[in-house]
């Protein structure tokens, strides 16, 4: 059983010893733990930090690519490693390193495919009251949209099962986070939470400028993922509420024409605005229907991607079997990968 402690880091020379320093070494039931960083972009000494710390896996882009980008790269990485876990912590030291215990135990125990670590909402004392509202608010939305039951939909603080990593994909540039369940949500995976416990903050979000500069990307992310996953039903819904409303104009036309024998010349605009109402209730069905051909065509690519990484992994575990693992500490150093 081997874990990868995941850390994406940007400019974080200051803060990412203080993170290595509280992540476990060893837990039960785990024969190895290793350590991956990827380095988005950093001008500061993060890369040199990180090396100096002993890290096993160092993965850095050239130029800063946002968190999603940062996140994927580790993914491939540690799928590419034969990490049968992957736990993803903020490199702020935000979380508390001992509680992966409690993200990892889930799985562990199979229970569960992806573990999120939810922090105390309401005894956050550095979340205002504005802000609880909102996370809450925000894990609502995600709840319905991704059909799980995850607590904390913003948390970074996660665990993956190898079956899961090799079932996402992330079209976001901006966070992983919510796309992720949305996708795990959509492949039936086992999500459960946790409680967890978090550090005093070091420093203020770069992920975001203010707090509604985070709701709307958080909003356009979540419209933008869902309408990959679920656009059919969200065109269906739009078509049944534009041809009930056309439905209505038209059936009141002909209420006053027929059986209050209204004159039809009062009513053209009625009519006109029932016609268009009922047109782009066919088109916006018939981009419902296009949709789902096209999601169902992204389900195959899927399914054959899957299979791919199944086909590599199992060559890999040929290879292994024939040379001999690698030995622990032959770090990657991978650049824009």
């Amino acid at each position: 059983m081997k874990i990868i402690i995941q850390i994406p880091c940007h400019n974080e020379e200051r803060t990412l010893p203080l993170t290595i320093r509280d992540l476990p070494t060893a837990l039960d039931g785990v024969d190895r733990i290793e350590l991956q960083v990827i380095d988005d972009g950093s001008t500061d000494a993060t890369a040199e930090v990180a090396a100096r710390l002993g890290v096993d896996y160092l993965v850095r882009f050239k130029q800063n690519k946002g968190l999603a980008a940062a996140f994927e790269a580790g993914m491939r990485n540690a799928l590419s490693e034969g990490a049968d876990i992957l736990v993803n912590t903020d490199a702020d030291n935000q979380y508390v390193g001992a509680d992966i215990v409690r993200l990892v135990e889930p799985i562990l125990a199979g229970s569960a495919d992806i573990v999120v670590g939810c922090r105390p909402i309401d005894d956050h004392q550095e979340f205002s009251f504005l802000k609880k509202k909102l996370q809450k608010l925000g894990s609502w939305v995600l709840r319905k949209a991704s059909r799980t039951s995850v607590r904390d939909a913003a948390s970074g603080f996660r665990a993956y099962r190898r079956e899961a990593l090799m079932h996402l994909n992330i079209f976001s540039e901006f966070s992983y986070t919510m796309e992720t369940l949305i996708g795990a949500g959509y492949h039936n995976l086992k999500i459960e939470s946790v409680d967890i416990r978090v550090n005093p903050k070091t420093r203020d979000s770069r992920l975001f400028k203010n707090l509604f500069h985070y709701l709307w990307k958080s909003a356009t992310t979540i419209v933008n993922i869902f309408l990959i996953y679920r656009s059919s039903p969200f065109f269906s819904v739009i078509s049944a509420f534009l041809l009930g409303a056309g439905v209505l104009l038209a059936g009141r036309f002909l209420y006053k024409v027929w059986y209050q024998t209204a004159d039809p010349n009062q009513f053209w605009p009625t009519v006109i605005l029932a016609g268009i109402l009922l047109l782009a209730s066919f088109f916006v069905y018939l981009t419902g229907v296009l949709s789902w051909l096209i999601a169902a065509n992204r389900k195959m690519l899927e399914d054959i991607l899957y299979r791919t990484k199944r086909v590599e992994e199992g060559q890999k575990r040929l290879q292994c079997l024939v040379e001999g693992l690698p030995p622990k500490g032959e770090g990657l150093m991978e650049t824009d990968p």
